[in-house]
């Protein structure tokens, strides 16, 4: 439920406020005390509104709203939590995004769920856009519920010991979970072993958290393998851990990442004798002594099987056994970090304290990714001699400049750009300089004289203004705490109040540090390395290239060999292309009608069985060059598989073969499954013709019988099995030759769309992180969508077009495209042309999340004066026509419409769409003079319309905008773009829309104003007008006047689409040709746009899908999955024709 709207004004706190009527505590939603809600001073630089929940409560929802009846509203705003007000860290979604949507006016609130519920005390909201027409104006409202904790604070020197009733205590199914926080990236959480060699140990190291765990297989040893999970855990906030065991099988979860694995030994059953510690591994005999270093932290409701462990120590039960100091509340000091955030003007001044004695000393934490940054500057006396500390290929450097270019350099440390915390110390005494890093030996500069630092001290970076500090190495991106000079701690507090030092571009009481390897989206096993705001794959070894591993650098067929050219051979292959099955190696028997591809098994030669049984049969297993799931793949994208099955026996043998899935199979070459016959049979030339088998004859001749396999359900053959050969003079003869596959079914279809309105249905496309779509086109079109796939506020499409009507108007060549997208960038090719691409933003990876099908969208240009009617076959109401659509069990009787449409226009005012009825009731959707969409809803008779205006914002701007519009009795619920209003408008009236006479896109009456732009996805209940007014042109519903050109929205805002940071969606575009003629010499792209509309940021996402792309789950497309593809009668398919070589159908 609700938790703000009880709390007291004491709760709330800000960075500032603009008045007291302006304060923290009148930011309760739906409250208008005060000034209406929270505003802060407009000189703020950094404002966050904080709350506190006064207890510990588990957050699934934050909501927020603008200040009442006001132009001041948050559009995009983080949250942060903390346990204690004074630790910070951000949420981010699942996807790694944590950026918010906001609010689009004042008084609609939206609800923001979170994907996984955090526990904590502290809230805070730090806006990041404002409407720009007003200020910053806040009203917010969290949900959760509280919940029951049971805490223990381990000092570092102390653990729990929960022993057993028995010596040993043998389990065959564990539970263990438990939550912690600390500081300290090393200790032991968990241990227990057991006599048997059994043991289980969870321990944190290097901020991961390790789990060993061994059924039986050896003692205790140092040559133990960890299962790792999670990272950067040391940071001070609470980590979730979840093992659940059962048998050998075990889940390990921390957080919200699984790892699944199969324990070591050979027993099913976990043996540990007399306890398990937590916190630390006691050594035996020795009390307070450890064997590794223990916990340092806090533990929150600790279960074994089901037993709260915390519970029974606070309760004192004589199960539990307390070693050193454990109490039950969290008292963990919290060490405040300021996180340093641009590479290239992140800076802290801080002024150089009085030392006690002569000479000089600092001390400070840090961690990065980053292996070069600039660290620390200090000038020095006697002047002009300075010190830089500067990390340099992951080690660090101190380098003493003196007069002209003299200078003094050392090194120290190893590998600190490993998102580690890292202790440095300098001090300048005695002569010397000194450097020590994570108290290791220091590294010493000699001096001539004794030096004292001079004017301020520059952290991370330096000021423009600051002198001798610009074009050393980039500024320092990552995390600084306990910053000590000359023996005083820095107060970071008064630094961000402006009472100490001076900063820039820095973030306070948080370390933003994110590991951008975990979850590794680097593809096919290559190796992920990042820096502070970015990764890398390494995709050496691995068969695949691109920016994440997705492309695959083999083909994926013999067939696309033969197409560029290639010879016999053996060559790798890639059947799912970029899916996860991998490369294989065949040979490519390249003949003049066929293009076969064989696979070779273990045993290719004849082989003779004698002295087998049906109790001792002869069984051959076979293993090919390729896995079984790379086999389904080849085998199931081919024409034809043949397997030539050739046997000689003498007797009855009784033989069968096993399928790929292991069925037992008796049929042999030439029959269908189920006949068990021979193709002799068939054939109708068996020796013996009371035999369906010349084998099975048992003459005391050889003979033998020699078919094809060709059942590509069954292929290939995984065994066969021999028997009846133990009878005097009895032996059988057989030879499986290898795997032949010819086609490839991705390669041999095409389509030709003979009309503007063809155009094909397919399935939705799989692309959330990362896919790829390839195909070749040949028009003479100038322009046209290719495909298009829609979610509620994602979409892509990829489409053509170009600058003069003339460009491809005898174009007969074919063009190959090539779009992707994946979590580091998008990018479209068109044949050898140079790749274009864009980056994805740093702030996490965007999940393309679509709902429709693939389809080719209409869209349609209009001047002033043109305009589509439709009109409806006959009056009827909406509630009729609604009925018929919904289902019979349905018992809302409320009136409703459904209305959406995508426009770009750069005109205002603008009439979009007007819905009319034969009772003088209306619908109008229009831009008014500042170009602000309004909807006009006139019900009643007599009365008003109902006005509303869901955005400010000029929609007049060239850019593609979508409308959405959805009524249910009084309630009406407006999305424009990527704002939705959340709580709906309340109309004067639930009254349904009676006899309704036309739809009307664009110009109404000769007075009105007309609409110039593009109109494109246009829906009213049921109805496409636009579709039916190019698909059925003539109709007698479909009245269009003035000028109608079918065109494509998304090229028309091309030009606005890069304007502007808060932009939400960017266009790749490439040359395809320049076109050459006597007519005109014109320029035509290939464009693939994909829209992310999320918190307004400028999402660069990639556009990729592939037709052949692996299934995640097991099996082939399913046969449903086939009729699910609806077909326009227009859209002719062509199959299985000659390919390239001679310029016949590809695919489209």
């Amino acid at each position: 439920g609700p938790l703000v709207s009880a709390l007291p004004h004491s709760s709330f706190q800000s960075s500032s406020e603009s008045s007291v009527s302006y304060a923290a505590y009148n930011a309760k939603l739906n409250r208008r005390d005060g000034a209406g809600g929270w505003s802060p001073m407009v000189t703020d630089q950094e404002p966050w509104l904080q709350v506190d929940l006064r207890e510990q409560m588990e957050v699934t929802a934050v909501a927020t709203q603008g200040r009442y009846d006001s132009w001041d509203w948050v559009s995009s705003y983080l949250l942060l939590y903390s346990d204690t007000g004074r630790a910070w860290k951000q949420y981010r979604h699942e996807d790694g995004v944590g950026r918010f949507v906001g609010n689009g006016n004042s008084e609609s609130v939206v609800q923001n769920k979170l994907s996984h519920p955090v526990r904590t005390r502290f809230l805070r909201f730090v806006p990041l856009d404002w409407n720009p027409s007003g200020w910053m104006g806040l009203r917010v409202e969290v949900y959760g519920c509280s919940y029951k904790s049971y805490v223990a604070d381990f000092d570092g020197r102390s653990s729990l010991l929960y022993r057993f009733n028995q010596k040993s205590m043998s389990t065959v199914k564990d539970v263990i979970s438990l939550r912690f926080k600390s500081h300290q990236a090393e200790g032991v959480l968990l241990h227990g072993e057991g006599q048997r060699g059994d043991y289980i140990t969870l321990e944190l190291h290097r901020g991961r958290l390790d789990l060993y765990l061994n059924l039986g297989e050896a003692r205790f040893s140092s040559h133990r393998v960890p299962v790792t999970v999670g990272s950067l855990l040391d940071d001070q906030h609470w980590h979730s851990v979840h093992i659940e065991r059962f048998n050998k099988q075990v889940n390990l979860t921390v957080d919200s990442y699984t790892q699944r694995f199969q324990t070591k030994g050979e027993g099913h059953s976990l043996e540990v004798d007399y306890e398990l510690s937590f916190g630390g591994i006691p050594l035996p005999g020795k009390p307070g002594t450890f064997l590794r270093k223990n916990f340092n932290g806090c533990m929150e409701n600790l279960y074994y099987n089901g037993i709260n462990v915390i519970d029974l120590a606070k309760r004192r039960k004589p199960q539990i056994h307390s070693v050193g100091n454990v109490t039950f509340s969290c008292s963990q000091p919290q060490l405040v970090a300021c996180t340093f955030v641009s590479s290239s003007s992140s800076f802290l001044s801080l002024p150089s304290a009085s030392p006690a004695v002569g000479g000089f000393s600092v001390r400070f934490q840090f961690r990065t990714w980053n292996p070069e940054g600039l660290l620390l500057s200090v000038q020095l006396n006697p002047d002009p001699q300075k010190l830089r500390l500067q990390i340099s290929n992951s080690w660090l450097r101190l380098t003493l400049h003196s007069s002209g270019r003299q200078k003094s350099e050392v090194s120290a440390g190893e590998r600190v750009s490993d998102g580690l915390w890292h202790s440095v110390s300098l001090d300048g005494r005695n002569l010397q300089i000194t450097l020590t890093v994570d108290n290791e030996p220091s590294s010493t500069i000699e001096l001539w004289e004794q030096v004292q630092s001079r004017g301020s001290l520059y952290f991370g970076g330096c000021a423009a203004t600051a002198p001798d500090c610009q074009g050393f190495a980039p500024a320092f991106q990552g995390c600084m705490r306990l910053i000590f000079i000359n023996s005083q701690l820095m107060n970071l507090s008064h630094v961000q109040q402006g009472l100490l030092g001076n900063y820039n571009e820095l973030q306070f009481d948080t370390c933003n540090i994110k590991d951008r390897c975990l979850p590794n989206l680097c593809e096919h096993g290559a190796r992920c390395s990042q820096m502070w705001s970015s990764f890398s794959c390494d995709c050496s070894g691995t068969g695949y290239a691109g920016a994440t591993c997705h492309n695959s650098i083999y083909e994926s067929s013999c067939e696309a060999y033969k197409l560029s050219g290639s010879s016999s051979g053996f060559y790798f292959i890639d059947p799912d292309g970029s899916g996860p099955l991998g490369p294989t190696q065949v040979y490519c028997n390249m003949t003049e009608k066929k293009v076969w591809t064989v696979l070779s098994h273990n045993s290719t030669a004849p082989v003779t069985v004698q002295t087998s049984s049906l109790q001792k049969p002869h069984v051959m297993i076979f293993n090919y060059s390729a896995s079984a799931k790379q086999l389904r793949a080849i085998v199931s994208g081919s024409e034809q598989r043949k397997i030539l099955s050739c046997g000689t026996y003498y007797g009855s043998p009784l033989s069968w073969w096993l399928d790929r899935e292991g069925e037992k199979r008796s049929y042999w070459g030439g029959f269908l499954p189920g006949v068990q016959q021979c193709s002799c049979s068939l054939e109708e030339n068996c020796i013996d013709m009371n035999y369906f088998c010349n084998c099975d004859a048992d003459t005391d001749t050889w003979a033998n019988d020699t078919g094809v396999l060709s059942y590509k359900d069954h292929l290939p053959v995984s065994q066969i099995v021999i028997g009846d050969t133990d009878r005097m003079g009895s032996q059988a003869v057989y030879h499986i030759g290898p795997l032949r596959c010819y086609g490839d079914r991705s390669i041999w279809n095409a389509a030709s769309f003979y009309q503007e309105s063809s155009y094909l249905y397919f399935p939705t496309l799989q692309a959330e992180l990362a896919s790829d779509i390839s195909f070749y086109f040949k028009t003479s079109t100038p322009s046209g969508v290719f495909l298009e796939n829609q979610g509620l506020k994602d979409f892509i499409r990829v489409e053509l077009s170009c600058e003069c009507t003339l460009c491809l108007q005898y174009e007969t060549q074919w063009h190959y495209v090539r779009a992707e997208r994946n979590a580091k960038e998008a990018s479209v090719q068109v044949d050898q042309l140079p790749l274009r691409f864009l980056e994805a933003p740093a702030d996490g990876h965007l999940r393309l999340r679509l709902s429709s099908q693939l389809f080719v969208e209409v869209s349609v240009s209009f001047d002033r004066e043109s305009s589509v009617t439709y009109t409806f076959q006959e009056p009827f109401s909406v509630m009729q026509n609604r009925s018929s659509q919904a289902s019979t069990s349905s018992t809302d009787s409320r009136a409703r419409e459904d209305v959406a449409l995508s426009f770009v226009t750069s005109q205002r005012p603008a009439m979009l769409l007007t819905v009319s009825t034969f009772s003088q009731q209306y619908i109008a959707v229009i831009l008014a003079t500042n170009g602000s969409v309004q909807i006009w809803y006139h019900l009643q008779t007599g009365k008003k319309p109902d006005v509303f205006t869901p955005t400010p914002s000029n929609l007049a701007d060239g850019r593609l905008h979508r409308i959405r519009i959805h009524r249910v009795g009084k309630n009406l619920y407006v999305q424009v773009s990527n704002t939705s209003t959340g709580s709906p408008y309340t109309l004067s009236s639930d009254a349904e829309l009676i006899l309704i006479r036309s739809l009307t896109l664009g110009k109404v009456t000769r007075a009105s104003k007309g609409f110039i732009g593009c109109l494109s996805s246009v829906q009213f209940n049921h109805v496409a007008p636009l579709k039916v007014a190019l698909t059925n042109r003539g109709s007698s519903l479909v009245t269009v006047r003035g000028p109608l050109v079918q065109s494509n929205c998304g090229a028309l805002a091309e030009s606005h689409t890069l304007q502007g940071k808060t932009s939400t969606s960017m266009t790749l575009m490439i040359c395809l040709l320049r076109l050459t003629n006597t007519r005109a010499d014109c320029f035509c792209v290939v464009t693939a746009v994909v829209f992310i509309t999320v918190c307004a940021l400028a999402v660069v996402i990639r556009l990729v899908y592939q037709q052949r792309r692996a299934q995640r789950s097991s099996g082939s497309i399913k046969e449903e999955h086939r009729h699910s593809m609806y077909t326009d009668y227009r859209t002719e398919l062509h199959l299985h024709n000659p390919v390239r070589d001679s310029v016949k159908e590809y695919y489209i």
